[in-house]
């Protein structure tokens, strides 16, 4: 089959592990050109390597993209190197779980600016690159906790809340030059992030026994989902997103 990417160049924050790692692998295997962004050196590089096995393009940043230095720096990078801007993967993410009188301030920002405001300085930079092409593409990786919530997410769950806004509002703004803003909204993925919580047999448990389909997902669900949406054929899915969850959110 052609690669539908082909020629498409994709912005991908948090890139170096788990999510992020499945999107950017499965758009490499589409011909997309990759810009990989992450503060983990090491695990971006293995990222790297496994999207150039596929053939891809691959220039990686490190970066913390809750600092509006760092994404004005990682712009200008990006556009030196590539030019053009198509897609852009907002998936940088952090969750502390704690009752809500237990969280200190800065907690409270770190994951609001992790969750929210990267998203913002991102967007901002970037979307003047993806205008004019006809054709762009925003994945902001929301969450279930966009729709339901559990004891100890309130900041990540008022964040993920708000990024679902934010998409909703975001695509209305740039439809007319044909860039979708879609969210993707994962449930319990066996990623990094619930590496503790699956190591735990009471925890993984429950865990497992609120999702229907009785499986943590698998991340590459994730990445053959972002590529279906980064394809032509999902041109007209804007300004929602999509519950991948095993059936959670369904109960």
């Amino acid at each position: 089959m052609p690669e539908t990417l082909n020629g498409r160049v994709a912005v991908i924050t948090g890139a170096s592990r788990g999510l992020g790692k499945a999107m950017a692998i499965a758009l490499a295997a589409e011909g997309a050109s990759l810009a990989l962004a992450a503060r983990d050196e090491q695990k971006l590089g293995e990222t790297a390597e496994a999207c150039q096995a596929a053939g891809a393009r691959v220039e990686t940043f490190l970066v913390d993209v809750t600092k509006e230095r760092d994404v004005e720096s990682l712009r200008a990078g990006i556009v030196s190197a590539f030019g053009a801007v198509h897609i852009l993967i907002n998936n940088a993410g952090i969750n502390i779980r704690k009752p809500i009188h237990e969280f200190t301030l800065e907690e409270w920002m770190r994951v609001t600016n992790t969750n929210l405001t990267s998203v913002f300085l991102m967007c901002r930079a970037f979307i003047p690159h993806m205008k004019g092409h006809g054709y762009g593409r925003i994945i902001n990786m929301t969450s279930i906790m966009s729709h339901v919530s559990l004891p100890g997410r309130t900041a990540y769950s008022s964040t993920k809340t708000a990024l679902l806004g934010l998409t909703r509002a975001l695509a209305q703004e740039v439809a007319s030059d044909g860039i979708t803003v879609v969210g993707i909204s994962p449930g319990p993925f066996a990623t990094e992030m619930n590496t503790a919580l699956m190591q735990n047999p009471e925890i993984n448990a429950q865990f497992i026994s609120k999702i229907p389909v009785g499986r943590w997902g698998r991340v590459d669900e994730i990445g053959s989902l972002a590529r279906f949406l980064c394809s032509e054929q999902a041109g007209f899915i804007t300004g929602t997103d999509i519950l991948i969850d095993g059936g959670w959110c369904a109960q």
